[in-house]
């Protein structure tokens, strides 16, 4: 490890310790006071989304008022679809056993903060483009609260459709929410994977998968090789079989995930403009609409990757 590198873990560690702190206070900070500089460096790494590109309506279904979660409904904007219910976090506190978990599993906890954008778009472009998972092994990676794998399961008539994440918090998410809408997957087979980015671990799933797909997974540098390895492990044939990718630049992340890529003998085409919808939104926020604010196509516009043996 570099010095660079060395100074870029300290400082991440330090932001960590940041949301921690805050998290055992849980006190409002005093102007100007350290603890609101802390407070200020700690959204950079745990920014709670709270805008999207809108393509998918939800509204909130049930809240509990002594609980942390919430059910919420996603109506497919396709005629005949089903409505979706999926469990998840409402609130914004950091419990010490995220931060357990996610030492303890080496994985981060962003699956559990919100439906990220690029979830969004993915699960729209899944569903704007069923044909290609009908009657095909589908496995979706670092799927949250698994949105996106939802959708193929409930509308295009998979054979199977995996959903999976490293974080066990997460997973067990995801098997409530395959509990919730069993009855709107047909004959399509729907189960969770807890599947952490290590060939070892993958190892008994190698060449099982038709479509892989993915959103917003390449942010943290120190998982790319792991996940291209992954995706290499788990795509059946040559050919025919391929990974979807939805994910922003954000700097080099991206570029650098692509080229691990490349190390793994796999080849990959980017597109930016891959719907007509979808890039109609992201023009809006660059130009007129301000729904959106802070709105930047570097950091929220998610590219189409497509990975292929």
């Amino acid at each position: 490890m570099d010095k660079t590198e060395g100074i870029a873990n300290a400082k991440a560690a330090s932001l960590r310790w940041g949301i921690l702190r805050q998290a055992l206070l849980r006190r409002p900070p005093t102007q100007n006071s350290a603890d609101e500089q802390s407070i200020n460096a700690t959204k950079r790494i745990s920014r709670k989304a709270s805008h999207g590109f809108n393509l998918i309506p939800s509204h909130l279904v049930d809240k509990d008022p002594n609980s942390r979660d919430a059910c919420v409904c996603y109506t497919l904007p396709i005629n005949g679809s089903p409505k979706l219910f999926l469990n998840q976090r409402m609130d914004r506190r950091v419990d010490l056993s995220d931060f357990e978990i996610s030492n303890r599993y080496n994985v981060d906890n962003t699956g559990l903060v919100c439906h990220w954008p690029s979830e969004e778009v993915l699960a729209y472009f899944c569903l704007s483009h069923a044909d290609m998972f009908r009657s095909k092994r589908v496995i979706e990676l670092g799927s949250g609260y698994g949105l996106a794998g939802l959708v193929i399961a409930a509308t295009t008539e998979a054979s199977e459709v995996v959903i999976s994440d490293g974080n066990p918090q997460v997973v067990d998410y995801i098997q409530r929410n395959i509990d919730a809408n069993s009855g709107a997957f047909g004959g399509t087979k729907v189960r969770t994977m807890a599947l952490h980015w290590d060939q070892e671990e993958a190892s008994n799933t190698s060449n099982t998968f038709d479509v892989i797909v993915a959103s917003d997974c390449t942010f943290f540098k120190e998982f790319h090789k792991g996940l291209a390895c992954t995706v290499k492990l788990l795509l059946r044939n040559a050919g025919t079989s391929e990974a979807i990718f939805i994910s922003p630049k954000r700097g080099n992340s991206l570029d650098k995930f692509l080229e691990e890529i490349e190390e793994n003998g796999l080849h990959f085409c980017v597109t930016e403009n891959y719907d007509t919808e979808i890039w109609m939104r992201h023009q809006g926020f660059m130009n007129s609409d301000s729904s959106w604010p802070g709105y930047e196509k570097d950091h929220c516009y998610p590219l189409l990757v497509r990975v292929k043996l």
